[in-house]
């Protein structure tokens, strides 16, 4: 009689082993995922309750916490920076048009140019600038000059608006394509280019909110409509979960910015947070040149 051996059944994947296995690193990816984005909160609260007493936007320096710590692919962080707007933003633009304190003219001249290059600095970031060193140098640029200006003082504007007709649709084209390309919308960059262009203050600023909010909800389609037409969607459009995570701690920073912000003197803060915002950028400079 032949003898015959019984060779062991190789492990299938409904065996208990590797249903252990696929639980544990189920539950692992699930924990990873619901810390990033209690950090994402978190770090949204601190960095709104910093700059919203200083006048800036906490959008600016989200982008770099996206991609250096949470981890975030590019060019997926630029969208999800919008999305950041979308959730910080519409609550001041409320209570600025309640009050009526949004000057309808200013305001459409200034989308007349955000809005084409909000689309032309998405798409360019969604299809070309999408690399690692691209968004660096993104960051670099944007965040050098804005340093600069916080650390030197905020300059005082002329006595009679200059800006305005096509030199500030011009203006704003730009600063669009530049908020496209970084995620901020553009109206962290408009409000002090109104600024210095002459305008004041009270009617840049909720000029500046509204155009952020309406050119985000553009960026964001323009990312989404790029993600659709490619291979791995996730590295493209927005992370709409750490999106609303963070858009839900600037809400709260922001508040907590305003109410108790006043205590800190502003010109104080304004020149820390300025060395901040250039250490970050001088970081990423060097990673550019590198």
């Amino acid at each position: 009689m032949a003898l015959t051996m019984r060779m062991p059944r190789p492990a299938t994947d409904r065996s208990p082993g590797c249903v252990a296995a696929r639980r544990r690193a189920s539950f692992g990816a699930y924990r990873a995922r619901v810390l990033t984005l209690l950090a994402g909160a978190l770090i949204a609260l601190v960095v709104a309750a910093v700059t919203t007493p200083a006048g800036v936007s906490g959008a600016v320096l989200l982008l770099p916490v996206q991609v250096g710590i949470l981890g975030v692919p590019s060019p997926a962080a630029t969208p999800t920076n919008l999305l950041y707007n979308l959730i910080a933003t519409p609550g001041p633009v409320a209570r600025h048009a309640r009050q009526g304190e949004i000057p309808r003219a200013l305001t459409l001249l200034m989308l007349a140019g955000t809005l084409p290059g909000v689309v032309a600095g998405a798409l360019l970031r969604a299809t070309v600038l999408d690399s690692p060193r691209a968004v660096a140098g993104i960051i670099a640029l944007v965040l050098l000059p804005l340093g600069v200006l916080l650390v030197s003082g905020r300059p005082a504007p002329p006595v009679t608006p200059r800006l305005g007709g096509p030199a500030l649709v011009a203006v704003a084209a730009g600063v669009g394509v530049v908020g496209g390309l970084y995620g901020i919308g553009g109206g962290a960059l408009l409000a002090p280019a109104l600024v210095m262009g002459g305008h004041a203050i009270r009617r840049a600023a909720p000029a500046a909110l509204t155009v952020t909010l309406v050119t985000s909800v553009a960026g964001i389609a323009v990312f989404e409509a790029v993600a659709l037409a490619t291979a791995d969607p996730d590295t493209v459009g927005p992370d709409w979960a750490l999106g609303l995570a963070m858009g839900a701690g600037g809400l709260v920073g922001g508040y907590l910015g305003a109410r108790y912000g006043r205590r800190v003197p502003e010109r104080a803060l304004r020149r820390v947070l300025g060395v901040v915002v250039l250490a970050v950028a001088l970081r990423y400079g060097a990673a550019l040149v590198s």
